[in-house]
């Protein structure tokens, strides 16, 4: 074949390639797609609660801050706990506050045990000794498990320096461990997505529409977040009460850039499911908003998540959010007030 006639089957053939990946769903679009396919059963979703929690229980499902209102007995305490998760998905002031006190009880105890050799074991050489033993070695213990060593007091004998060799290898432990722990919680990507405290039905587009609104408590860019939201609610059915679920169908599943704020709206049509249904007709069913976020952490490339709910007394009739934008002044950035994202007003 002419060289010619190569190249240009080669480029033919590059370029429906390209056009073919250029044209596929993300895997993000197609999981979607997937979630909101038509033919999806009831079991499909329950969200995994399964028939019996989402037919017997009464309270929510989700929390606001997102943790499952669920309690599981049975286990052991050693086969239910995993040290390094809790670790990692405490609170900082309890994180810091466990580390403290765990420095604070190791050194009482190797002071303990200095102080039970004798005044002979650690000698004092300061120009003003430490009288009591147990204080001489609980900040013995603490110059050692920091390998500070100021030199002035200082063991004496076989046991109490075998002794300062085993604090001396549990702080080299507990320092590595620690440090690891530390960074791990700095590397481990967590999203704060604040939800207004409301959820408001409100005049849209010539219908009404179920809006909430989020924002981004950090300071750091989230991308690509999209979210999901299921209606949740008992019905009667053939003479007995279940719980149904429903996705609800959104404006807007997904937006690419989330630099200020979004409200997320589901549209009240005649397909919606919350059609024709009053304030009176929630509390009745028991309902219940449940809501899924998944975006993208720009810093670490990590997919995120974020969840939480509303319930009847969350969802407010015939109001509306007031405007979350600042007044914007020429050569200033667009700008929103935080402090504004759960203020309503009724509708006119």
């Amino acid at each position: 074949m002419h060289p010619n006639g190569e190249n240009r089957s080669y480029r033919h053939i590059f370029t429906k390639a390209l056009d073919t990946a250029y044209n596929l769903p993300t895997v993000a679009e197609e999981i979607l797609d997937r979630t909101f396919a038509p033919d999806e059963t009831e079991e499909d979703k329950d969200l995994g609660f399964g028939s019996f929690v989402a037919g017997q229980s009464r309270q929510r499902f989700l929390n606001v801050d997102g943790s499952f209102n669920v309690q599981r007995t049975g286990l052991s305490f050693f086969t239910s706990i995993n040290a390094y998760h809790t670790l990692l998905s405490m609170s900082w002031a309890k994180f810091l506050g466990l580390l403290l006190l765990l420095y604070f009880l190791s050194n009482v105890l190797f002071g303990v045990l200095y102080s039970t050799l004798g005044a002979e074991a650690l000698v004092d050489t300061s120009s003003t000794p430490t009288d009591t033993l147990f204080i001489r070695g609980f900040f013995f213990s603490v110059q050692t498990f920091a390998t500070i060593g100021y030199g002035t007091i200082h063991p004496v004998g076989i046991v109490p320096n075998l002794l300062v060799t085993v604090e001396s290898y549990y702080s080299l432990i507990a320092n590595a461990l620690i440090t690891g722990v530390v960074f791990a919680r700095f590397a481990r990507p967590v999203a704060k997505v604040v939800f207004s405290d409301v959820a408001v039905v409100a005049p849209y587009r010539d219908i009404t529409g179920l809006m909430f609104r989020i924002v981004n408590g950090r300071n750091n860019q989230l991308i690509e977040i999209q979210a999901k939201v299921l209606f949740a609610r008992f019905v009667t059915e053939d003479g007995r009460r279940v719980r149904r679920f429903d996705i609800l169908e959104l404006e807007r599943r997904s937006v690419v850039f989330f630099p200020l704020t979004w409200t997320v709206v589901h549209p009240i049509d005649e397909r919606s499911p919350l059609y024709r249904l009053t304030e009176s007709d929630l509390h009745a069913g028991d309902a219940e908003i449940l809501i899924l976020l998944a975006a993208t952490d720009e810093t670490f490339a990590q997919t995120v998540h974020a969840r939480s709910s509303y319930k009847p007394e969350q969802i407010v009739f015939g109001h509306k959010f007031v405007s979350i934008y600042n007044t914007p002044h020429p050569d200033e950035p667009l700008s929103i007030d935080v402090r504004r994202l759960s203020k309503i007003e009724p509708t006119d």
